[in-house]
C-alpha cells in the first residue's frame, strides 16, 4: 500500500500533466480522430511531457499516470476504466469513496481512491450532462440523460442527496442479445419462448413485467425480433435504450422541461401522436403512468401485438398497477370498466426476476382472460420454480390457453404438446 505522501506527489503529477496537456492540445489537433486514435495522441504527447520535464517515475506509476490523465481528457475521468470493461453493466457512484460496479450480474464495490472528494464527483457529473445540454446544480439538482453510446446515466445532488453528489451509469451493450442468448443463458426455457414467439407473429399484446434491472427491456428487445419485416413500428420511450433490428422503425422519444421548466414532452403526448402516425404496432418501453389508458384503448381499437413494459411484482400486481395508472389520467372512468379495459387489452404478461446470484430469468408467463366476479383471470403456463434462491428449472404447468386458438387463426399455430406439463428444457 503506497503512503500518503507518494499518492499526493502522483495526484500532483497527474493535475500538472492535465493542466499542461490541455495548453498543448486544442480541438483542431483532435478533430477528425476517432477515440482511440486521441487517447492514443494523447497518451504520446504525456509521455513526451513528461520526459520534457524530467517526471522519472516506475513504469506502473507512469502507467497509472499517463492512463489517468487521458481518461479524464478523453473519456469520463475516474470510471472511464470501469465503462470500458465488458464485464462490467453498471457503475454506481454513491459518494468520493463509496462506488460500486455490476459485474456479470453481480454488485461489487470498488476499492477506494477513484475520486480524490466530492468535488472531483460533481465536476465528473458536469463533464457528462453539459455536453447534453443539462445541468445539474442547486435549482435543477438531479438530471436524467443518455450518452452518445446509449448508455443510461442518472445524477442527483445534494440537497436531494444526503451524502453528496450521487451518479448512475447503465451501459448500453453494444451487441444486442438474441433469442438463443437468451435460452443459452437460462433467462428462459425453449418452450416459453417457442410459445412467446407465437404471441407476437400473431399479434398478441405483451406486457413485460418485472422489477428494476430485472431485464424487462432486453426482453422486449427479444420479442421484437419476431415482428414480420412489413410492419411499420412506433416505440415510444422515456429514455431510448430499445434497439430494433426491424427495417421500418420510427423511435420517438420523451423530453424533460427545459430549466425554465417549459417544453416538455410526456410518453403519453407520445403515445397520442404515435396513433395518428399510421401504426402497425406501439412499443411503449415503459407505462408509468396515465399513458396506460392510451395505451389500453390503443390495444382494443385495432393496434394488436403491441409490446410494453412496467414495473410490477407478479402478472396480477401488474393488472392492479395498469389499472391504477389508467384511473391517473383525466377522464373519469369507473374503476369497474378500467378493470375490463386492462383484461380485454392485454393477452399476455410475461414477468421477469432477477436471483440472488444476479441472473435474470422469466420467472412467469401468464395468459389473461377476462373478468370473472370483478377479477381479473389470470392462467399461468410457464413458470421458473426456484431452488434455494439460486438453482430452479423453467416448467410447463400443463394449461393450454384458449388463445391458442386465436393464435392458430392468425397464422401462429402452437403445436398442443407445447404445452404438456413438466420441465421446459
Amino acid at each position: 500500500m503506497r503512503a500518503a505522501g507518494e499518492l499526493d506527489a502522483l495526484a500532483g503529477v497527474r493535475r500538472a500533466l492535465h493542466d499542461r496537456l490541455l495548453e498543448r492540445l486544442d480541438g483542431r489537433s483532435l478533430a477528425g480522430l476517432s477515440r482511440a486514435e486521441r487517447r492514443l495522441r494523447i497518451r504520446e504527447e504525456a509521455l513526451a511531457i513528461l520526459r520534457a520535464e524530467g517526471h522519472l517515475l516506475p513504469p506502473r506509476q507512469l502507467a497509472a499516470v499517463v492512463n489517468r490523465v487521458s481518461d479524464e481528457v478523453v473519456g469520463y475521468g475516474p470510471i472511464e476504466h470501469l465503462l470500458r470493461d465488458p464485464d462490467v453493466t453498471e457503475v454506481m457512484v454513491n459518494g468520493a469513496d463509496d462506488v460500486y460496479v455490476e459485474r456479470e450480474g453481480r454488485i461489487e464495490r470498488v476499492p477506494d481512491g477513484l475520486f480524490e472528494g466530492e468535488e472531483a464527483v460533481l465536476h465528473l457529473i458536469e463533464r457528462i450532462v453539459a455536453p447534453l445540454g443539462l445541468r445539474v446544480d442547486e435549482s435543477s439538482p438531479w438530471a436524467d440523460a443518455r450518452l452518445p453510446d446509449g448508455s443510461r446515466v442518472h445524477a442527483v445532488i445534494p440537497p436531494l442527496s444526503l451524502r453528496g453528489p450521487v451518479l448512475t451509469v447503465r451501459k448500453f451493450s453494444p451487441v444486442p442479445l438474441g433469442p438463443d442468448d437468451l435460452v443459452a443463458g437460462g433467462t428462459l426455457g425453449p418452450r416459453m419462448l417457442a410459445f412467446l414467439a407465437a404471441c407476437v407473429r400473431g399479434r398478441a399484446n405483451v406486457v413485460v413485467s418485472g422489477g428494476t434491472s430485472s431485464g424487462k427491456t432486453t426482453l422486449l428487445g427479444v420479442l421484437s425480433t419476431f415482428i414480420p419485416d412489413g410492419e411499420r413500428l412506433i416505440t415510444i420511450e422515456d429514455a431510448a435504450e430499445l434497439r430494433l433490428a426491424n427495417p421500418h422503425v420510427v423511435g420517438l422519444e420523451a423530453r424533460p422541461p427545459n430549466v425554465e421548466g417549459r417544453g416538455e414532452v410526456t410518453v403519453r403526448d407520445l403515445v397520442r401522436n404515435a396513433l395518428r402516425m399510421r401504426p402497425d404496432r406501439i412499443i411503449v418501453g415503459e407505462v408509468r403512468g396515465g399513458e396506460a389508458l392510451d395505451m389500453l384503448q390503443a390495444m382494443n381499437t385495432g393496434h394488436d401485438g403491441s409490446l410494453s413494459t412496467a414495473h410490477a411484482n407478479s402478472p396480477r400486481h401488474l393488472l392492479w398497477r395498469l389499472e391504477t395508472m389508467a384511473l391517473m389520467s383525466d377522464v373519469d372512468l369507473p374503476a369497474a370498466h378500467v378493470r375490463e379495459q386492462v383484461a380485454s387489452a392485454v393477452d399476455v404478461v410475461v414477468h421477469m426476476a432477477r436471483l440472488r446470484d444476479g441472473r435474470r430469468v422469466v420467472f412467469e408467463v401468464a395468459t389473461v382472460e377476462g373478468v370473472r366476479d370483478g377479477e381479473a383471470v389470470v392462467r399461468t403456463l410457464f413458470a421458473f420454480r426456484p431452488r434455494d434462491g439460486v438453482a430452479g428449472a423453467f416448467v410447463a404447468t400443463g394449461e393450454r390457453p384458449p388463445l391458442a386458438d386465436v393464435l392458430a387463426e392468425r397464422g401462429a399455430a402452437i403445436p398442443d404438446d407445447l404445452f404438456l406439463r413438466g420441465p421446459d428444457r
